[in-house]
């Protein structure tokens, strides 16, 4: 075999790992060791179902990080967590609100942390999809908020997991902030009540 055959061999053996790795909704949680590289040839225009994955700097949203810092980007559509060390950063992707009605910004707080959280439609929710469950239990395979939620200080504001990935990366959520289950897990695990929380 000669070399151009080698490297066309390599090429054809990356696109389909990569190919695979996106059908199978693999996409990193960076921490501060993580490349936000993007791969040769890539276009930093394109905005389907996939968040912007580009660094951020805590001070430049929050005067310090006591109780751990989530800031999030509905725009990028992508969710920042710094410990209250600053020695984890994490960098997420998530769903955000359908539309700019359902879309809070601003300063809130994690209030409290549920595992296996019950998720119960809002008035405004029933009123639109009448036909929708008054609850759907924890645990439930068909539970909107995932296996973890962190609630907001604000009403019917949550950050959650959800069992549904082809949201991520979308406006696809009533006014939530989605993130895969996994990681959902992961940062339920570094905050805590009173984790500062920012949406832009």
């Amino acid at each position: 075999m000669n070399s151009d055959s080698k490297i066309r061999l390599n090429r054809r053996h990356f696109v389909a790992g990569a190919a695979v790795a996106l059908g199978a909704g693999a996409v990193p949680a960076f921490g501060m060791e993580g490349s936000t590289e993007m791969l040769p040839g890539a276009s930093s225009s394109v905005r389907n179902n996939a968040s912007s994955f580009r660094m951020l700097d805590w001070q430049s949203y929050f005067d310090n990080t006591r109780n751990g810092a989530i800031l999030v980007d509905l725009t990028s559509r992508a969710l920042h967590f710094w410990s209250e060390d600053q020695t984890i950063y994490r960098l997420y992707p998530t769903s955000v609100p359908l539309s700019e009605d359902l879309t809070r910004r601003g300063r809130t707080e994690v209030v409290q942390k549920v595992v296996a959280p019950s998720w119960r439609p809002t008035p405004a929710m029933r009123e639109r999809n009448p036909e929708w469950p008054e609850v759907v239990e924890g645990g439930a395979p068909d539970n909107p908020l995932g296996t973890h939620a962190l609630y907001l200080s604000w009403t019917y504001y949550r950050i959650h997991g959800t069992h549904d990935t082809r949201k991520i990366g979308r406006r696809s959520s009533n006014g939530c902030v989605g993130l895969y289950n996994e990681h959902i897990q992961e940062l339920f695990g570094m905050t805590k009540v009173g984790t500062q929380v920012l949406l832009i």
